[in-house]
């Protein structure tokens, strides 16, 4: 079957070659569309170009390897298509927008924390502290608040943080 003098073989390489550059550029230049997509689903450009990316492959595969006639290759295609852009949309784009886990903190956060000490603070000197986060473990020098002595592996509150140094105090526990 032709189409405008090609192929359908054809107009799906061509279709599947332009949605696969369109796609690449999106990834780009993503940022500068990103609220057009938070409506409606369907809307969304990466559902959009995947839709016709995944349609076309399956609609060449199928005019390729298929007995069936054009007309049902285009049908199956359009419903692979589809269907595999709502996986794509539903176990991958709607789980990374609610990610929302961030890798950066400030020096302002970690003020409050808990930490453990894995270099010794000495009296007027520095040591070590880690902190665990969400976002993995953070080690900081660290001096005693109060120029006070702290051992290894004592757990601290850091009170305050001045310069990249965290400010720390020796941590008990207490229950009532």
């Amino acid at each position: 079957m032709t189409l405008f003098g090609y192929s359908l073989e054809q107009i799906y390489l061509v279709v599947l070659i332009f949605a696969g550059l369109a796609t690449i550029l999106f990834m780009f230049f993503g940022e500068v569309v990103e609220g057009i997509g938070d409506g409606l689903p369907i809307f969304n450009p990466s559902v959009i170009l995947s839709f016709f990316t995944l349609m076309s492959a399956a609609g060449f595969i199928l005019e390729k390897l298929s007995f069936f006639p054009s007309v049902w290759n285009i049908g199956m295609a359009a419903i692979i298509g589809v269907i595999l852009s709502a996986l794509f949309y539903l176990f991958i784009l709607v789980p990374l927008k609610s990610a929302d886990v961030s890798l950066a903190y400030t020096e302002q956060s970690l003020e409050g924390q808990l930490g453990k000490v894995i270099v010794p603070i000495p009296e007027d000197g520095f040591g070590e502290v880690v902190i665990e986060t969400t976002s993995g473990m953070i080690a900081k020098r660290a001096a005693g608040y109060d120029n006070e002595v702290i051992d290894y592996d004592s757990t601290v509150l850091v009170v305050e943080v001045k310069e990249g140094t965290l400010f720390v105090r020796a941590y008990e526990k207490k229950f009532i």
